[in-house]
């Protein structure tokens, strides 16, 4: 493991740190197969009861670390040469997506502590939680749905529905933690000195049931979801993500991100600028 998360126990809670602090906790290459191992980590562990997920420093995770994936030349992991393979894409990115499933298939019960931004992959790795807690003034969102980016997880519908998966879908906007908490995006938003105090009480709550009924409640409950269609709808969320970083558009992405560096082309398609 190259130490891009961190893994601790207390009691029977496990606390799983994103662990990039420099980078704004951004997912490279190792991150999302080191926090699937500390999910199964704990998952095997019969004394963990609760495991909450959180970020180092000032973020919880910032997406993608574009300063590798975006600025980078052709061809890099998710940007091939054209004509591209979208099976090779495929391929990549959805072992990425089980990998933040991880923490939906977990038996034990996840609690997503959101102590700073929660951006695009950032966001997808979040939602995969079964209960999220922000800081009232943490933002999430998924801006690279306004071009070069798909979420893979898709877990927006099941959480918000249609209406509200699109609202955020189709803006790319980031909303603070208690607008995401009106719109039922994630369980609750606190004041960020109150943060760790909520999860903590939280997660003690839940440590005092037996591992069996949690995890009954957990398999009882996900199913649901899985009779919606959920890993049909993250085939396809997976393959579009492919084909947005193959588009006129995000190929033109690509390249701006490489003339001028991919905060400055952020700030350009964030602010519409970047295909007028």
């Amino acid at each position: 493991m190259s130490g891009t998360v961190s893994y601790e126990t207390s009691g029977r809670k496990a606390t799983i740190t994103l662990d990039r602090p420099k980078r704004y906790n951004a997912i490279d290459d190792d991150m999302p197969g080191e926090l699937r191992a500390a999910v199964e980590r704990a998952d095997e562990d019969e004394d963990i009861h609760v495991t909450v997920l959180t970020g180092a420093g000032e973020a919880f995770c910032s997406g993608y670390d574009l300063k590798h994936y975006a600025e980078d030349p052709r061809p890099t992991m998710g940007s091939q040469e054209m004509p591209w393979d979208p099976m090779q894409d495929y391929r990549m990115m959805k072992s990425n997506t089980e990998d933040f499933m991880s923490l939906w298939r977990s038996y034990t019960p996840v609690i997503c502590k959101v102590n700073g931004p929660a951006v695009a992959g950032g966001s997808d790795i979040a939602l995969c939680a079964d209960l999220i807690i922000m800081d009232e003034d943490a933002r999430i969102g998924y801006p690279p749905a306004r071009v070069w980016g798909c979420p893979t997880t898709m877990m927006w519908v099941y959480r918000l529905g249609p209406a509200g998966a699109k609202r955020m879908l189709f803006t790319g906007d980031l909303v603070e933690g208690d607008e995401a908490a009106d719109m039922g995006l994630v369980w609750e938003a606190v004041p960020g000195d109150e943060l760790d105090d909520r999860v903590d009480e939280l997660a003690h709550r839940i440590a005092g049931i037996p591992q069996n009924q949690l995890m009954m409640q957990k398999l009882a409950i996900n199913q649901a979801y899985e009779n919606m269609g959920r890993e049909t709808t993250q085939m396809f969320a997976t393959i579009f993500d492919g084909m947005t970083r193959h588009t006129p558009e995000g190929v033109a992405f690509k390249e701006r991100c490489e003339e001028v560096g991919f905060q400055q082309a952020v700030a350009e398609r964030d602010q519409g600028e970047l295909f007028e």
